[in-house]
């Protein structure tokens, strides 16, 4: 199990949390499965293709019920049976472990589905 699973998402916005180094990002890239760091370590993204728009739509409603769960929200996008994941904490524009905790648990929610 990923030791990120453990953790849950803690508020950053009265922190004095800074954005994550490149270097810092990278490492916890390695325990994701499809996502790619943006060329600035600013942001993950990940884009998944499933059978139809309803399987889209079901997919997007679980991540906005574990998102919710951890107070801590992706920009979604859906193009029929195409979903876009992107991840970054907006507080302080880049990336905390807030970000790899949410993709981890998504990349674990995918799997328990079969659609990893």
């Amino acid at each position: 199990m990923p030791p990120l699973l453990k953790k849950k998402c803690k508020p950053c916005e009265d922190s004095d949390i800074s954005p994550m180094s490149h270097e810092d990002a990278e490492k916890l890239m390695e325990q994701l499965s499809g996502w790619l760091l943006s060329t600035d370590a600013k942001k993950i993204t990940k884009t998944l293709l499933f059978s139809d728009f309803m399987d889209s739509l079901t997919f997007v409603n679980s991540v906005a019920s574990l998102a919710e769960l951890e107070g801590h929200h992706p920009d979604i996008w859906i193009s029929y049976n195409k979903v876009t994941l992107q991840l970054t904490t907006y507080s302080i524009q880049g990336l905390t472990e807030n970000d790899f905790i949410l993709a981890t648990k998504i990349d674990e929610m995918l799997k328990k589905q079969n659609i990893f």
